[in-house]
């Protein structure tokens, strides 16, 4: 069959508080620069060039991020301005929505994560996308090095074709026993939340699964208000719609879904510890940012962008500082950054 063109779609609606205090819901972590002088949002951009057939991206942000949208460079893409946060499955459907083509697959990815081995990403795509064109709602899977507790999992099925395997079932964010057991099993790859399935393949089966989203949606859309590249959906309508992530809305009630797996050098950023795993360290261990200064300290997470901060004689601290916060925890126990947010 003819290669269906690719209508890259971004989701930029988080809130970011995981990475508090640098991250916070006026300014998440996709609009900051974290591993590269660009920022997540500008790397993920990058990350389409190269691939055959690729549309101008379509991008889902949150309408309070309309002018940090606005620096980072894209000037000629449909932007769709959230009204209110409904998750992920009601804001890919405005952009289903919104595609110029239903025929065409969408490639649907969080514009915060990391990935580092960009041609294998989109040699991925290139084994998903003809599936999609075809009818199959395809997700990548990450290839696990660990037994990570922090994601949830794909069990994989029958190969439909070279790289190419249904999805037999999603597992829950697992504990350490039963993420150890799976990587010992095999057959297992992280949920990335890397989708591609045509915008019709998708409508139909909100349909299905969730015809009161997909109503809310339609709705939202028909009463938007529109000024050149901008869409701005209907807040009334949208905010009637169920709010659910994709993966419980649609992936794991559909018939019709396959995983590409691959390993690709990928996360989703989504601590201080996983931003220490991913940074240059110097000899001890310590990755520093800004003016950050260990002193007989090893594996620590220094980084600031306020006051000069220096660590003596201290091991594996995260410190995190801004012009008007300071934040200090042990390595191994970043996600409790909630409580601070809390607090």
């Amino acid at each position: 069959r003819p290669m269906a063109a690719l209508q890259p779609v971004l989701l930029s609606g988080g809130s970011g508080t995981r990475l508090w205090p640098h991250s916070r819901g006026d300014r998440p972590k996709q609009f900051i620069a974290l591993t590269d002088e660009r920022t997540m949002f500008q790397l993920t951009l990058n990350r389409i060039d190269g691939i055959t057939g690729s549309a101008s991206p379509i991008i889902v942000a949150n309408a309070a991020h309309a002018d940090l949208m606005r620096d980072q460079g894209v000037p000629d893409m449909t932007i769709i301005l959230e009204p209110c946060a409904r998750n992920t499955a009601p804001a890919i459907a405005l952009a289903a929505l919104a595609a110029e083509n239903p025929k065409h697959v969408m490639l649907v990815m969080a514009s915060d994560h990391v990935i580092a081995d960009v041609p294998a990403f989109h040699a991925a795509i290139e084994r998903a996308r003809p599936f999609a064109a075809d009818g199959w709602l395809m997700t990548l899977g990450i290839e696990p090095d660990s037994p990570e507790t922090g994601y949830g999992y794909i069990a994989l099925g029958d190969a439909l074709g070279a790289g190419v395997q249904k999805v037999d079932r999603f597992v829950e964010k697992p504990d350490l026993a039963r993420a150890t057991a799976m990587l010992a099993e095999g057959g297992h790859v992280w949920n990335a939340s890397i989708f591609l399935f045509s915008a019709r393949a998708f409508l139909d089966a909100l349909a299905i699964h969730q015809p009161n989203m997909l109503a809310a949606a339609r709705r939202a859309m028909a009463e938007a208000a529109r000024d050149g590249n901008i869409i701005r959906p209907s807040e009334d309508a949208f905010a009637a719609s169920p709010s659910d992530s994709i993966d419980y809305a649609v992936m794991e009630r559909a018939d019709k879904v396959a995983c590409a797996p691959v390993s690709m050098g990928w996360s989703d950023v989504g601590s201080w510890d996983a931003l220490h795993a991913l940074a240059i360290k110097d000899a001890s261990g310590n990755a520093l940012h800004g003016a950050s200064y260990a002193i007989e300290a090893s594996g620590c997470l220094i980084r600031t962008d306020g006051p000069s901060v220096t660590v003596v004689g201290a091991q594996d601290l995260i410190v995190i500082a801004t012009a008007d916060e300071v934040l200090i925890l042990p390595r191994g126990r970043s996600q409790d950054v909630r409580k601070a947010v809390a607090a």
